[in-house]
């Protein structure tokens, strides 16, 4: 952006004070003298992610030239590479899935018009005060076509719109209590209502939003350069490097080299592939009965309400995110401060497989197969690695991930030994996993740092990748279930 140009004399000046300060190299200095009069954005960080070294996650586009291809895709098809789909490069295979999917719900024919699509991703992204995928959107709003007024707030959009505000905040939280008559409201709203049809595509938009604001606060997803809180004017003050080394993170160590010492997580891979092999050994061995596996189910369900998401006070949203949604205060934690009884959902009884699948399918075709897609990508996403060793099968660790974040939301299969899960997952990665389905906004680096210590970025970004998949899949069964429930 250009700023009025103050008088040469002066500008000369700050410059001189500038560059006496730091060490600046020639090819900055040529470009400080050519420009002077312009201030020019530095990133206020270091690459995509503020928890992941920025070289780390360039040199997977740089080698792989699979990632470099689906890049120059989604560049051509949306005319920017955002950071999400930076840090996802480290697994080309979902990101493709992911971007074909978005892109088709974002831009391609479907039942709701493209500045709806939008604004309820703000609304979405908003419920969890995710400001990145909020200034993302409000931006793609207007170059839609929509109203500026809208951005207002919630209460200056249609009252169409208005409408979806509870179901936003209630699959956001607490999908559990949605019910039959939460639809009916929707659908029959006179001349404010919404078409079946309608209603799938806002459910999807939901839930694939709410799932991706775990993943950017998951993953530390920094602001891109040009968007609010990816910039500074003023240049950093480290007079041992160029202000270009800075910006490109130069100097910067990873977090994971020396920060916890080799002595405290010495062995942490090992003992967990001890205890998958005692596990396989077991189900080998004796099976529980169904009544034992229902009582392991109910214990680790009341568990994991337990546990602590995080020590930090609330965190109280910004008007510029809070305008976009209603009732601040309405939240997961709620529920197990006010003991609230999470019913169970059995799987058997409403699954995405037999039933959730084939109503999103009819009512927006080809959504229900790109999403099915996605589901299964991460969920069997797999290079029979972890950290070091090789040809491990990690199927048992990626179900217990996955089957404890449904268990969290009441979900569960018949199927599974929910004893496992304890055995699997510590304490510090199952604060992790609660935090960031729950309450993303409150994922702090040290977080991300506790668990799986001695494990690659690549393979927590998995994790992130599974943990995102469960969450929307979760919220959508609670969503088809009750719209299900509407239609017969």
């Amino acid at each position: 952006m250009r700023h009025a140009v103050a008088p040469t004399e002066h500008v000369e000046n700050n410059s001189f004070a500038v560059t006496s300060l730091l060490k600046i190299c020639s090819h900055c200095e040529r470009l400080s003298k050519k420009d002077l009069g312009i201030r020019i954005p530095r990133p206020l960080g270091n690459g995509p992610s503020r928890f992941i070294p920025e070289k780390e996650i360039l040199q997977v586009s740089k080698v792989d030239s699979r990632t470099q291809s689906i890049f120059e895709d989604a560049f051509a098809a949306l005319g920017r590479i955002d950071n999400i789909s930076l840090v996802m490069g480290f697994h080309p295979q979902y990101l493709e899935s992911f971007l074909r999917t978005q892109h088709y719900l974002l831009q391609m024919d479907g039942p709701l018009p493209l500045h709806y699509r939008h604004y309820i991703c703000i609304m979405a992204a908003a419920r969890h005060q995710c400001s990145y995928l909020v200034n993302l959107h409000v931006n793609d709003f207007l170059q839609v076509g929509g109203d500026l007024k809208w951005l207002n707030g919630l209460n200056e959009a249609p009252q169409k719109l208005q409408q979806l505000g509870e179901l936003n905040k209630i699959l956001a939280h607490r999908p559990w209590l949605l019910t039959k008559e939460h639809i009916e409201r929707l659908l029959k709203a006179e001349e404010h209502s919404w078409s079946l049809a309608e209603l799938i595509h806002a459910v999807v938009l939901l839930t694939h939003y709410h799932s991706l604001a775990s993943f950017t606060f998951g993953c530390g997803i920094a602001p891109e350069i040009h968007c609010d809180g990816g910039h500074t004017f003023r240049p950093p003050s480290l007079g041992q490097y160029c202000v270009c080394d800075i910006a490109n993170g130069n100097g910067h160590a990873n977090h994971h080299d020396d920060v916890f010492g080799n002595q405290e997580v010495c062995g942490e891979v090992e003992v967990l592939m001890e205890r998958m092999k005692q596990l396989q050994e077991c189900r080998d061995d004796e099976e529980a009965s169904q009544e034992e596996m229902a009582t392991r189910f109910e214990r680790e369900k009341t568990e994991s309400m337990l546990v602590v998401t995080a020590e930090d006070e609330e965190c109280v949203p910004s008007r510029d995110i809070s305008r976009h949604f209603e009732d601040p205060s309405y939240g997961y934690k709620d529920f197990s401060r006010r003991g609230e009884h999470v019913p169970t959902f059995r799987a058997q009884d409403y699954s995405w497989e037999d039933h959730g699948f084939s109503l999103v399918n009819r009512l927006y075709p080809d959504v229900g197969q790109m999403l099915d897609e996605k589901f299964q990508m991460a969920y069997n996403l797999t290079y029979n690695t972890m950290a070091t060793h090789k040809d491990v099968d990690t199927s048992m660790l990626r179900r217990a991930i996955w089957n404890y974040i449904h268990c969290m939301f009441g979900i569960r299969y018949d199927d599974y030994d929910y004893g496992e899960i304890n055995q699997l997952l510590d304490r510090s990665f199952k604060i992790y996993i609660k935090t960031m389905v729950c309450s993303p906004e409150k994922t702090t680096k040290r977080m991300y740092e506790s668990f799986w210590r001695q494990f690659q970025h690549s393979e927590k970004v998995h994790v992130n990748l599974l943990l995102m998949e469960a969450r929307m899949q979760a919220e959508l069964l609670y969503a088809l279930r009750a719209i299900t429930r509407y239609m017969t």
